[in-house]
Protein backbone atom coordinates (compact mmCIF):
# COMPACT_ATOMS: atom_id res chain seq x y z
CA UNK A 1 0.00 0.00 0.00
CA UNK A 2 1.96 3.11 -0.96
CA UNK A 3 2.62 5.98 1.48
CA UNK A 4 3.34 9.32 1.15
CA UNK A 5 4.23 11.09 4.39
CA UNK A 6 2.38 8.68 6.43
CA UNK A 7 -0.62 8.79 4.22
CA UNK A 8 -2.44 6.66 2.02
CA UNK A 9 -1.75 7.90 -1.80
CA UNK A 10 -4.07 6.20 -4.68
CA UNK A 11 -2.35 4.82 -7.93
CA UNK A 12 -4.06 6.98 -10.08
CA UNK A 13 -3.40 4.54 -12.97
CA UNK A 14 -5.21 1.14 -11.49
CA UNK A 15 -8.46 0.96 -13.46
CA UNK A 16 -11.76 0.41 -12.27
CA UNK A 17 -13.06 -3.08 -10.97
CA UNK A 18 -15.55 -4.37 -13.60
CA UNK A 19 -18.65 -5.56 -12.35
CA UNK A 20 -19.13 -9.47 -11.41
CA UNK A 21 -22.25 -10.04 -13.85
CA UNK A 22 -23.43 -13.49 -14.57
CA UNK A 23 -23.19 -14.09 -18.43
CA UNK A 24 -26.13 -11.96 -20.60
CA UNK A 25 -27.39 -15.03 -22.69
CA UNK A 26 -27.73 -16.86 -19.55
CA UNK A 27 -29.18 -14.73 -17.02
CA UNK A 28 -31.70 -13.29 -19.94
CA UNK A 29 -33.30 -17.04 -19.73
CA UNK A 30 -33.88 -16.79 -15.77
CA UNK A 31 -34.78 -14.59 -12.87
CA UNK A 32 -31.08 -14.75 -11.00
CA UNK A 33 -29.15 -11.50 -9.90
CA UNK A 34 -27.37 -10.20 -13.00
CA UNK A 35 -24.87 -8.29 -10.55
CA UNK A 36 -22.93 -11.26 -8.11
CA UNK A 37 -21.18 -8.37 -6.58
CA UNK A 38 -17.60 -7.39 -5.49
CA UNK A 39 -15.49 -10.24 -4.07
CA UNK A 40 -13.33 -9.30 -1.34
CA UNK A 41 -10.51 -9.26 -3.24
CA UNK A 42 -12.11 -7.39 -5.68
CA UNK A 43 -13.54 -4.72 -3.17
CA UNK A 44 -10.33 -4.31 -1.77
CA UNK A 45 -8.92 -3.40 -5.26
CA UNK A 46 -11.19 -0.65 -6.08
CA UNK A 47 -10.63 0.45 -1.82
CA UNK A 48 -7.55 1.26 -3.20
CA UNK A 49 -8.96 3.46 -5.97
CA UNK A 50 -9.92 5.98 -3.71
CA UNK A 51 -8.10 9.56 -3.59
CA UNK A 52 -9.42 10.16 0.47
CA UNK A 53 -10.15 13.87 -0.82
CA UNK A 54 -9.50 16.49 1.66
CA UNK A 55 -13.12 17.77 0.29
CA UNK A 56 -15.20 14.39 -1.05
CA UNK A 57 -17.81 15.90 -2.87
CA UNK A 58 -18.91 12.05 -3.10
CA UNK A 59 -20.64 12.80 0.06
CA UNK A 60 -22.42 15.87 -1.35
CA UNK A 61 -24.13 13.96 -3.99
CA UNK A 62 -25.09 11.27 -1.78
CA UNK A 63 -28.76 12.29 -0.90
CA UNK A 64 -28.36 10.43 3.43
CA UNK A 65 -24.46 12.08 3.40
CA UNK A 66 -22.73 8.63 3.90
CA UNK A 67 -19.43 9.46 4.72
CA UNK A 68 -17.83 7.63 1.50
CA UNK A 69 -14.10 8.02 1.88
CA UNK A 70 -14.08 6.81 5.79
CA UNK A 71 -16.17 3.54 5.09
CA UNK A 72 -13.72 3.00 1.98
CA UNK A 73 -10.68 4.22 4.13
CA UNK A 74 -11.86 0.65 6.44
CA UNK A 75 -12.40 -1.04 3.53
CA UNK A 76 -8.80 -0.63 2.78
CA UNK A 77 -8.05 -1.96 6.41
CA UNK A 78 -9.80 -4.50 6.42
CA UNK A 79 -11.85 -3.49 8.99
CA UNK A 80 -15.30 -4.82 7.02
CA UNK A 81 -17.78 -4.34 10.04
CA UNK A 82 -16.09 -1.04 10.97
CA UNK A 83 -17.48 -0.15 7.26
CA UNK A 84 -20.79 -0.74 7.44
CA UNK A 85 -20.94 0.48 10.88
CA UNK A 86 -20.27 3.63 8.99
CA UNK A 87 -22.64 3.53 6.44
CA UNK A 88 -25.21 2.35 9.00
CA UNK A 89 -24.99 5.90 10.66
CA UNK A 90 -26.32 7.46 7.99
CA UNK A 91 -28.28 4.86 5.89
CA UNK A 92 -30.15 1.54 6.93
CA UNK A 93 -30.67 0.13 3.46
CA UNK A 94 -26.88 -0.52 2.15
CA UNK A 95 -27.54 -3.78 0.28
CA UNK A 96 -30.51 -2.25 -1.17
CA UNK A 97 -29.09 0.89 -2.04
CA UNK A 98 -25.83 -0.46 -3.25
CA UNK A 99 -27.86 -2.29 -6.07
CA UNK A 100 -30.28 -0.25 -7.21
CA UNK A 101 -29.12 3.70 -6.36
CA UNK A 102 -28.40 6.29 -9.59
CA UNK A 103 -24.63 6.36 -8.39
CA UNK A 104 -23.85 7.64 -12.06
CA UNK A 105 -25.79 10.69 -10.85
CA UNK A 106 -24.79 11.08 -7.71
CA UNK A 107 -22.15 9.96 -5.33
CA UNK A 108 -20.14 8.73 -8.42
CA UNK A 109 -21.00 11.28 -10.37
CA UNK A 110 -19.02 13.81 -7.85
CA UNK A 111 -15.97 11.80 -7.71
CA UNK A 112 -12.53 13.01 -8.70
CA UNK A 113 -11.39 10.23 -10.04
CA UNK A 114 -14.39 10.43 -12.39
CA UNK A 115 -13.14 13.89 -14.05
CA UNK A 116 -9.77 12.07 -15.93
CA UNK A 117 -10.95 8.31 -15.72
CA UNK A 118 -13.49 5.81 -14.18
CA UNK A 119 -15.11 7.15 -10.61
CA UNK A 120 -14.81 4.71 -7.58
CA UNK A 121 -17.04 1.64 -7.84
CA UNK A 122 -18.93 3.37 -4.46
CA UNK A 123 -21.92 1.86 -5.34
CA UNK A 124 -20.14 -1.85 -5.64
CA UNK A 125 -18.48 -1.05 -2.44
CA UNK A 126 -21.53 -0.55 -0.61
CA UNK A 127 -23.24 -3.65 -1.56
CA UNK A 128 -20.42 -5.53 -1.03
CA UNK A 129 -20.69 -4.28 2.77
CA UNK A 130 -24.35 -4.66 2.84
CA UNK A 131 -24.77 -8.19 1.91
CA UNK A 132 -22.15 -8.45 5.23
CA UNK A 133 -24.79 -7.59 7.95
CA UNK A 134 -23.62 -9.95 10.61
CA UNK A 135 -20.57 -8.00 10.21
CA UNK A 136 -22.33 -4.62 11.91
CA UNK A 137 -22.39 -3.81 15.02
CA UNK A 138 -25.96 -4.29 17.20
CA UNK A 139 -27.44 -0.62 16.57
CA UNK A 140 -27.36 1.83 19.41
CA UNK A 141 -30.76 2.43 20.97
CA UNK A 142 -31.91 5.39 22.77
CA UNK A 143 -33.75 4.80 26.08
CA UNK A 144 -37.64 4.29 25.10
CA UNK A 145 -39.45 7.84 25.57
CA UNK A 146 -42.94 6.69 25.50
CA UNK A 147 -43.66 8.77 22.03
CA UNK A 148 -45.69 6.25 19.83
CA UNK A 149 -45.33 7.46 15.93
CA UNK A 150 -47.43 5.94 13.04
CA UNK A 151 -45.82 5.35 9.87
CA UNK A 152 -47.76 4.49 6.66
CA UNK A 153 -46.19 2.93 4.05
CA UNK A 154 -43.41 0.19 3.87
CA UNK A 155 -41.16 1.52 0.84
CA UNK A 156 -37.73 2.79 1.57
CA UNK A 157 -39.26 6.23 2.52
CA UNK A 158 -41.19 4.54 5.38
CA UNK A 159 -38.85 2.33 6.48
CA UNK A 160 -36.16 4.81 6.73
CA UNK A 161 -38.22 6.86 9.02
CA UNK A 162 -39.04 4.20 10.81
CA UNK A 163 -35.89 2.51 11.87
CA UNK A 164 -34.24 6.89 12.68
CA UNK A 165 -37.45 7.26 14.75
CA UNK A 166 -36.59 3.51 16.89
CA UNK A 167 -33.05 4.53 17.15
CA UNK A 168 -34.23 7.77 18.58
CA UNK A 169 -36.21 5.57 21.23
CA UNK A 170 -39.58 5.86 19.62
CA UNK A 171 -42.42 2.87 19.71
CA UNK A 172 -43.23 2.88 16.30
CA UNK A 173 -45.71 0.84 14.17
CA UNK A 174 -45.63 0.95 9.98
CA UNK A 175 -49.07 -0.06 8.08
CA UNK A 176 -48.50 -1.39 5.09
CA UNK A 177 -51.12 -2.20 2.33
CA UNK A 178 -49.56 -4.92 1.21
CA UNK A 179 -49.19 -8.47 2.75
CA UNK A 180 -45.62 -8.07 2.84
CA UNK A 181 -42.83 -5.14 3.94
CA UNK A 182 -40.82 -2.83 0.92
CA UNK A 183 -43.43 -0.72 -0.97
CA UNK A 184 -41.97 -0.57 -4.36
CA UNK A 185 -38.60 -2.62 -3.60
CA UNK A 186 -40.93 -5.37 -3.68
CA UNK A 187 -43.56 -4.98 -5.73
CA UNK A 188 -41.27 -2.82 -8.71
CA UNK A 189 -38.11 -4.15 -8.92
CA UNK A 190 -37.61 -7.48 -10.10
CA UNK A 191 -35.73 -10.25 -8.51
CA UNK A 192 -32.81 -9.97 -10.97
CA UNK A 193 -31.72 -6.32 -9.61
CA UNK A 194 -32.96 -6.53 -6.41
CA UNK A 195 -33.84 -9.93 -4.70
CA UNK A 196 -36.66 -10.14 -1.95
CA UNK A 197 -34.67 -11.74 0.01
CA UNK A 198 -32.51 -8.93 0.37
CA UNK A 199 -35.36 -6.77 1.23
CA UNK A 200 -36.38 -8.93 3.71
CA UNK A 201 -33.85 -8.92 5.58
CA UNK A 202 -33.70 -5.41 5.73
CA UNK A 203 -37.35 -5.27 7.05
CA UNK A 204 -36.55 -8.29 9.71
CA UNK A 205 -33.13 -6.22 10.83
CA UNK A 206 -36.16 -3.26 11.55
CA UNK A 207 -37.92 -5.61 13.78
CA UNK A 208 -35.18 -6.67 15.97
CA UNK A 209 -34.83 -3.18 16.29
CA UNK A 210 -38.67 -3.14 17.38
CA UNK A 211 -40.93 -1.61 14.82
CA UNK A 212 -44.18 -3.31 14.34
CA UNK A 213 -45.46 -4.15 11.06
CA UNK A 214 -49.30 -3.89 10.31
CA UNK A 215 -49.83 -5.73 7.05
CA UNK A 216 -52.52 -5.49 5.22
CA UNK A 217 -53.74 -2.38 6.52
CA UNK A 218 -55.04 0.29 4.20
CA UNK A 219 -55.23 3.71 5.98
CA UNK A 220 -57.62 5.89 4.55
CA UNK A 221 -59.88 2.77 4.54
CA UNK A 222 -59.00 1.10 8.08
CA UNK A 223 -58.36 4.45 10.11
CA UNK A 224 -57.87 8.02 9.58
CA UNK A 225 -55.91 10.12 10.65
CA UNK A 226 -57.91 11.13 13.30
CA UNK A 227 -58.49 7.70 14.43
CA UNK A 228 -54.76 6.98 14.30
CA UNK A 229 -54.15 9.87 17.16
CA UNK A 230 -56.88 8.60 19.04
CA UNK A 231 -55.12 5.41 19.23
CA UNK A 232 -52.80 7.16 21.23
CA UNK A 233 -50.50 7.98 18.41
CA UNK A 234 -48.29 11.02 18.59
CA UNK A 235 -47.57 11.97 15.24
CA UNK A 236 -47.77 10.14 11.42
CA UNK A 237 -45.42 9.95 8.74
CA UNK A 238 -47.30 9.45 5.32
CA UNK A 239 -45.14 7.66 2.76
CA UNK A 240 -47.86 5.78 0.51
CA UNK A 241 -45.83 6.52 -2.72
CA UNK A 242 -47.08 7.52 -6.00
CA UNK A 243 -48.40 4.42 -7.04
CA UNK A 244 -51.42 5.35 -9.86
CA UNK A 245 -50.43 4.85 -13.15
CA UNK A 246 -50.50 7.14 -16.14
CA UNK A 247 -52.36 6.36 -18.94
CA UNK A 248 -51.31 7.11 -22.67
CA UNK A 249 -54.65 8.08 -23.73
CA UNK A 250 -54.49 6.35 -26.91
CA UNK A 251 -57.92 3.90 -28.57
CA UNK A 252 -57.17 0.55 -27.36
CA UNK A 253 -55.55 1.02 -24.32
CA UNK A 254 -57.96 -1.11 -22.17
CA UNK A 255 -57.43 -4.33 -24.72
CA UNK A 256 -56.74 -7.37 -23.43
CA UNK A 257 -52.81 -8.15 -22.03
CA UNK A 258 -52.05 -4.01 -22.40
CA UNK A 259 -50.93 -3.67 -19.11
CA UNK A 260 -49.61 -0.75 -16.73
CA UNK A 261 -46.52 -1.55 -15.66
CA UNK A 262 -46.87 -1.61 -11.92
CA UNK A 263 -49.99 -4.12 -12.52
CA UNK A 264 -47.52 -6.04 -14.89
CA UNK A 265 -44.62 -6.09 -12.46
CA UNK A 266 -46.49 -6.32 -9.31
CA UNK A 267 -48.05 -9.68 -10.39
CA UNK A 268 -44.38 -11.30 -11.46
CA UNK A 269 -42.35 -9.76 -8.31
CA UNK A 270 -45.06 -10.45 -5.37
CA UNK A 271 -47.14 -12.20 -6.74
CA UNK A 272 -44.85 -14.41 -8.47
CA UNK A 273 -46.87 -14.73 -11.94
CA UNK A 274 -43.53 -16.03 -13.86
CA UNK A 275 -44.24 -19.56 -11.83
CA UNK A 276 -48.18 -19.77 -12.56
CA UNK A 277 -49.79 -22.29 -12.33
CA UNK A 278 -47.05 -23.25 -9.02
CA UNK A 279 -48.27 -19.93 -8.13
CA UNK A 280 -52.22 -18.65 -8.51
CA UNK A 281 -51.39 -15.40 -10.34
CA UNK A 282 -51.39 -15.68 -14.14
CA UNK A 283 -49.65 -13.45 -16.92
CA UNK A 284 -49.74 -13.41 -20.55
CA UNK A 285 -45.99 -14.79 -21.68
CA UNK A 286 -46.25 -12.64 -25.17
CA UNK A 287 -43.71 -13.15 -27.67
CA UNK A 288 -44.03 -9.80 -29.23
CA UNK A 289 -43.29 -7.24 -26.41
CA UNK A 290 -43.52 -4.08 -26.72
CA UNK A 291 -43.12 -1.50 -23.86
CA UNK A 292 -43.59 1.84 -24.06
CA UNK A 293 -41.31 4.38 -21.67
CA UNK A 294 -37.49 4.96 -21.29
CA UNK A 295 -36.84 4.97 -17.40
CA UNK A 296 -35.95 2.32 -15.07
CA UNK A 297 -39.51 0.93 -14.89
CA UNK A 298 -39.84 0.52 -18.64
CA UNK A 299 -36.03 -1.45 -18.27
CA UNK A 300 -37.45 -3.54 -15.65
CA UNK A 301 -40.91 -4.30 -17.49
CA UNK A 302 -39.01 -5.18 -20.90
CA UNK A 303 -36.73 -7.15 -19.55
CA UNK A 304 -38.93 -8.92 -17.03
CA UNK A 305 -41.04 -9.74 -20.60
CA UNK A 306 -38.13 -11.17 -22.12
CA UNK A 307 -37.31 -13.73 -19.13
CA UNK A 308 -40.89 -14.76 -19.28
CA UNK A 309 -40.16 -15.90 -22.98
CA UNK A 310 -40.91 -13.11 -25.11
CA UNK A 311 -39.13 -13.24 -28.67
CA UNK A 312 -39.14 -9.99 -29.45
CA UNK A 313 -38.88 -7.79 -26.40
CA UNK A 314 -39.07 -4.05 -27.75
CA UNK A 315 -38.60 -0.79 -25.67
CA UNK A 316 -40.30 1.92 -27.84
CA UNK A 317 -39.80 5.52 -26.78
CA UNK A 318 -40.58 8.98 -27.87
CA UNK A 319 -37.06 10.50 -28.02
CA UNK A 320 -33.63 8.73 -28.44
CA UNK A 321 -31.47 6.97 -26.28
CA UNK A 322 -29.55 9.89 -25.30
CA UNK A 323 -32.84 11.51 -23.71
CA UNK A 324 -33.79 8.22 -21.53
CA UNK A 325 -33.49 8.93 -18.40
CA UNK A 326 -32.95 5.20 -16.86
CA UNK A 327 -29.54 4.25 -15.72
CA UNK A 328 -27.35 3.68 -18.58
CA UNK A 329 -26.79 0.21 -16.78
CA UNK A 330 -29.96 -0.94 -17.07
CA UNK A 331 -30.18 0.21 -21.12
CA UNK A 332 -26.83 -1.50 -21.47
CA UNK A 333 -27.92 -4.49 -19.13
CA UNK A 334 -31.31 -4.66 -21.27
CA UNK A 335 -29.48 -4.26 -24.98
CA UNK A 336 -26.92 -7.13 -23.74
CA UNK A 337 -29.47 -9.65 -23.02
CA UNK A 338 -31.49 -8.81 -26.79
CA UNK A 339 -33.87 -5.72 -25.69
CA UNK A 340 -34.27 -3.78 -29.01
CA UNK A 341 -34.63 0.01 -28.56
CA UNK A 342 -36.68 1.70 -30.91
CA UNK A 343 -36.30 5.10 -30.70
CA UNK A 344 -38.27 8.15 -31.78
CA UNK A 345 -41.90 6.57 -31.57
CA UNK A 346 -44.96 7.71 -30.01
CA UNK A 347 -48.20 5.21 -29.81
CA UNK A 348 -51.58 6.04 -31.64
CA UNK A 349 -53.59 3.27 -31.06
CA UNK A 350 -53.47 -0.60 -29.89
CA UNK A 351 -54.79 -2.49 -32.52
CA UNK A 352 -57.32 -5.68 -31.65
CA UNK A 353 -56.95 -9.12 -33.44
CA UNK A 354 -59.94 -11.95 -34.15
CA UNK A 355 -60.11 -12.98 -29.90
CA UNK A 356 -60.20 -9.21 -29.11
CA UNK A 357 -56.87 -8.96 -27.25
CA UNK A 358 -54.02 -6.65 -28.54
CA UNK A 359 -52.26 -8.09 -31.90
CA UNK A 360 -50.55 -4.76 -32.88
CA UNK A 361 -49.82 -1.20 -31.86
CA UNK A 362 -49.95 1.57 -34.78
CA UNK A 363 -47.06 4.30 -33.68
CA UNK A 364 -46.31 8.10 -35.12
CA UNK A 365 -42.57 8.59 -35.97
CA UNK A 366 -41.08 11.47 -34.47
CA UNK A 367 -38.36 13.58 -34.97
CA UNK A 368 -36.31 16.11 -32.21
CA UNK A 369 -37.35 19.33 -32.09
CA UNK A 370 -36.56 22.23 -29.88
CA UNK A 371 -35.56 21.40 -26.12
CA UNK A 372 -38.23 21.71 -23.44
CA UNK A 373 -38.60 22.77 -19.68
CA UNK A 374 -36.35 19.80 -18.85
CA UNK A 375 -34.19 20.56 -21.34
CA UNK A 376 -34.42 17.53 -23.66
CA UNK A 377 -35.74 18.23 -27.10
CA UNK A 378 -38.97 18.04 -27.70
CA UNK A 379 -39.86 14.82 -30.18
CA UNK A 380 -41.95 16.65 -32.69
CA UNK A 381 -44.40 14.11 -35.11
CA UNK A 382 -42.94 13.65 -38.81
CA UNK A 383 -46.01 13.91 -40.95
CA UNK A 384 -47.53 10.58 -42.19
CA UNK A 385 -44.83 8.97 -40.68
CA UNK A 386 -46.98 6.22 -39.04
CA UNK A 387 -45.63 2.58 -38.64
CA UNK A 388 -47.70 -0.83 -36.99
CA UNK A 389 -45.59 -3.31 -34.61
CA UNK A 390 -47.03 -6.53 -34.32
CA UNK A 391 -47.60 -6.86 -30.30
CA UNK A 392 -49.12 -9.53 -28.48
CA UNK A 393 -48.20 -8.09 -25.07
CA UNK A 394 -48.08 -3.95 -24.58
CA UNK A 395 -46.80 -2.05 -21.38
CA UNK A 396 -47.58 1.19 -20.70
CA UNK A 397 -44.21 2.87 -18.33
CA UNK A 398 -44.60 6.51 -18.65
CA UNK A 399 -44.84 7.82 -15.31
CA UNK A 400 -47.36 7.60 -12.55
CA UNK A 401 -49.72 9.84 -10.41
CA UNK A 402 -50.19 10.55 -6.71
CA UNK A 403 -51.58 7.64 -4.59
CA UNK A 404 -55.22 8.71 -4.43
CA UNK A 405 -55.00 7.26 -0.70
CA UNK A 406 -53.37 10.36 0.32
CA UNK A 407 -56.48 12.20 0.05
CA UNK A 408 -58.48 9.80 2.41
CA UNK A 409 -56.11 9.53 5.43
CA UNK A 410 -57.47 13.01 6.36
CA UNK A 411 -56.14 15.80 8.58
CA UNK A 412 -55.42 18.68 7.63
CA UNK A 413 -52.73 18.27 5.11
CA UNK A 414 -52.56 20.34 2.02
CA UNK A 415 -52.59 18.58 -1.42
CA UNK A 416 -51.23 20.07 -4.37
CA UNK A 417 -53.55 20.18 -7.73
CA UNK A 418 -51.72 17.17 -8.61
CA UNK A 419 -53.00 14.94 -5.78
CA UNK A 420 -49.65 14.80 -4.25
CA UNK A 421 -48.48 16.03 -0.26
CA UNK A 422 -47.44 19.46 0.56
CA UNK A 423 -44.28 19.04 2.99
CA UNK A 424 -41.58 20.84 4.02
CA UNK A 425 -38.58 20.32 1.78
CA UNK A 426 -36.31 20.31 4.64
CA UNK A 427 -38.18 18.84 7.64
CA UNK A 428 -40.79 17.19 5.62
CA UNK A 429 -43.72 18.71 8.34
CA UNK A 430 -46.95 18.81 6.41
CA UNK A 431 -49.75 21.91 7.29
CA UNK A 432 -51.38 19.74 9.81
CA UNK A 433 -48.13 20.35 12.43
CA UNK A 434 -49.12 16.49 13.83
CA UNK A 435 -48.09 15.04 10.37
CA UNK A 436 -45.04 14.62 8.11
CA UNK A 437 -44.60 12.97 4.77
CA UNK A 438 -41.86 12.48 2.11
CA UNK A 439 -41.02 10.14 -0.88
CA UNK A 440 -42.53 9.74 -4.04
CA UNK A 441 -46.09 10.92 -2.44
CA UNK A 442 -44.43 14.37 -1.83
CA UNK A 443 -41.62 14.62 -4.78
CA UNK A 444 -43.34 12.64 -7.50
CA UNK A 445 -41.68 9.32 -8.93
CA UNK A 446 -37.83 9.66 -7.70
CA UNK A 447 -35.42 7.60 -6.43
CA UNK A 448 -34.99 5.11 -3.67
CA UNK A 449 -32.40 7.02 -1.73
CA UNK A 450 -33.57 10.19 -2.27
CA UNK A 451 -36.95 8.80 -0.88
CA UNK A 452 -34.64 7.25 2.01
CA UNK A 453 -33.15 10.93 2.50
CA UNK A 454 -37.13 12.35 3.03
CA UNK A 455 -37.20 9.49 5.53
CA UNK A 456 -33.99 10.25 7.45
CA UNK A 457 -34.88 14.27 7.74
CA UNK A 458 -38.54 13.70 8.74
CA UNK A 459 -37.50 11.31 11.57
CA UNK A 460 -35.05 14.47 12.88
CA UNK A 461 -37.83 16.44 12.74
CA UNK A 462 -40.59 14.53 14.11
CA UNK A 463 -37.76 13.63 17.05
CA UNK A 464 -36.98 17.52 17.72
CA UNK A 465 -41.01 18.37 17.26
CA UNK A 466 -41.69 15.58 20.37
CA UNK A 467 -39.17 15.46 22.58
CA UNK A 468 -38.06 19.31 22.20
CA UNK A 469 -34.98 18.56 21.48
Amino acid sequence: MPLVNGRFVADMKSPRTPDNEEPAAERACDFRPVDKGFTEEMALAEAERCLNCKKPFCVEGCPVNINIPRFIEQIRAKDFGGALDTIREDSMLPAICGRVCPQENQCEGKCIRGKKSEPVAIGQLERFLGDRPELASTPKMAPKNGKKVAVVGSGPSGITCAGELARNGFDVTVFEAFFTGGGVLVYGIPEFRLPKAVVKREIDGLEDMGVKFEYNSVVGNMATAEELFEQGFDAIYVATGAGLPKFLNVPGENLPNVFFANEYLTRVNLMKANKFPEYDTPTKHGKNVVVFGGGNVAMDAVRTAKRLGAEHAIIAYRRTEDEMPCRRAELHHAKAEGVEVLSLVSPLEFVAGEDGSVCAVKVQKMELGEPDESGRRRPVPIEGAIEEIPCDVAISAIGTNANPFAKKIGGKMELNKWGYIVADEETGQTTDPRIWAGGDIVTGAATVILAMGAGKKAAASITKSLLGE
